[in-house]
């Protein structure tokens, strides 16, 4: 493969899951709105209920981003520069993904090869919190705030 493949993934941290994920040649704003849009269809959020964290990258801070997230009604949130320990649990995800998939499986011919995998990788990680009972916690929260 020649290039680069990027990849975003939308993390619910409460639930500890990977909810919205895309895989793209360049790194430009419609690819993490892409992961966005995932995430937010399969979890359908209340508004004014969400922080949005990210990193300090171009495509996080952009207005068309920013304003999404707006409109949705998610507060954003920035890590200060040049630290990962606020966004560790994002850090984490991504060095579990390129140590059990990208570096093990690699080299990779296509993005595409590359997206499939991908897809598989986040199925497996989903089917494995399920199976936990640290994914269970937010049928727990449900229990708790409906009483």
């Amino acid at each position: 493969m020649s290039g680069f493949a990027y990849v975003a993934f939308v993390i619910d941290v409460f639930a500890r899951c990977i909810v919205g994920w895309r895989v793209s040649s360049s790194m430009r704003t419609d690819f993490v709105l892409d992961a966005l849009e995932q995430a937010l269809y399969a979890r359908q959020p209340e508004r004014n209920e969400l922080i949005h964290h990210s990193d300090r990258g171009s495509q996080y801070v952009s207005i068309k981003y920013s304003e999404r997230l707006a409109e949705a009604g998610i507060e954003p949130s920035v890590g200060s520069k040049g630290d990962s320990f606020d966004n560790g649990l994002a850090e984490t995800n991504n060095g579990l993904y390129k140590a059990e998939l990208i570096h093990r499986r690699g080299p990779w011919k296509t993005r595409e090869a590359v997206e499939l995998a991908t897809l598989e990788w986040v199925s497996w990680f989903i089917a494995c919190w399920n199976r936990s009972a640290i994914y269970r916690r937010p049928k727990l929260r449900q229990t708790i705030m409906s009483n």
